[in-house]
């Protein structure tokens, strides 16, 4: 069984997600039903929903869908981390829905480059850690694949989870430095990684074109610590669900039975503990 572990509902009439173009096929409403087709005809069993914005209203929103279809494998939600008492509010909350399943925080987007250095955000994580809550980290490179590093030596009890292999680039130069940070990212024994949102603007996305980023995943991380997430709708631009599939299933043919079990629903069950009702 396959289970997606990335993929992303939202609904215009609850969020402002101020991040989408005012214009294109990502400015609509992404439902629970379209979603549901669209892993139909991949084959995936499961999904489980991240959040697209930094609010409740998203959380919530998303926490609903789940309740209400039994595909959905889970919730990374979002909770104010610079504000730890908050932080513990929000989690109280929210961890009493079986959903909840980890939290993420837009730090592409948000202007602080030492955001994950700040002692608030690290007493949130610290909270995280203690209620075996993983953290999912979006977009690293190049602001915050380092601090990803230092976070996860801080915080050792803390499951990091990095989202799209830290967005490698696919300059040479670029290349070479995301790899050489990755190394130390990959070297904490709490970090996990999503094969996930490698696409680029203007670049192609085949197996050819992703392949060093992709080998480099697994001798960094290996199958016990990398799964799937397909990041639907944001490869509408690039074709939709199917053609990422293709290219990310692939890449899962030239696995062993067992290591394709890992990436596909293990590591995603270690992770985020998927309910048995979505299974």
């Amino acid at each position: 069984m396959t289970i997606d572990t990335h993929l992303h509902l939202w609904d215009l009439t609850v969020s402002e997600y101020a991040w989408l173009p005012p214009e294109g096929p990502l400015h609509t409403t992404f439902t629970a039903e379209r979603a549901r087709s669209e892993l139909d005809a991949a084959g995936v069993a499961a999904a489980v929903l991240v959040q697209a914005e930094d609010s409740a209203a998203d959380t919530e929103f998303l926490l609903a869908q789940a309740g209400a279809h039994n595909w959905v494998a889970g919730v990374v939600g979002w909770v104010r981390l610079d504000d730890p008492a908050t932080a513990e509010c929000h989690l109280d909350s929210y961890q009493g829905n079986p959903a909840f399943r980890g939290v993420r925080h837009l730090v592409h987007d948000d202007p602080r480059d030492e955001f994950l250095a700040l002692p608030a955000v690290r007493r949130s994580l610290a909270l995280l850690a203690e209620r075996g809550l993983p953290f999912d980290v979006p977009d690293a490179w190049p602001r915050h694949l380092g601090r990803t590093a230092e976070l996860a030596a801080a915080l050792p009890g803390l499951t990091i989870v990095l989202d799209h292999l830290g967005k490698p680039p696919r300059d040479p130069d670029g290349f070479a430095a995301w790899l050489r940070v990755m190394r130390d990212v990959a070297s904490r024994p709490n970090t996990v990684a999503k094969l996930s949102g490698l696409q680029m603007p203007g670049a192609p996305f085949t197996v050819a074109a992703v392949r060093p980023a992709v080998e480099a995943a697994f001798e960094l991380f290996g199958p016990d610590r990398l799964m799937y997430g397909g990041d639907w709708p944001m490869t509408v631009h690039f074709g939709g669900y199917g053609p990422a599939w293709e290219v990310y299933s692939a890449f899962l043919d030239e696995l062993s039975g067992d290591e394709r079990a890992r990436v596909t629903s293990g590591t995603a069950n270690a992770v985020y503990g998927v309910p048995e009702r979505a299974r």
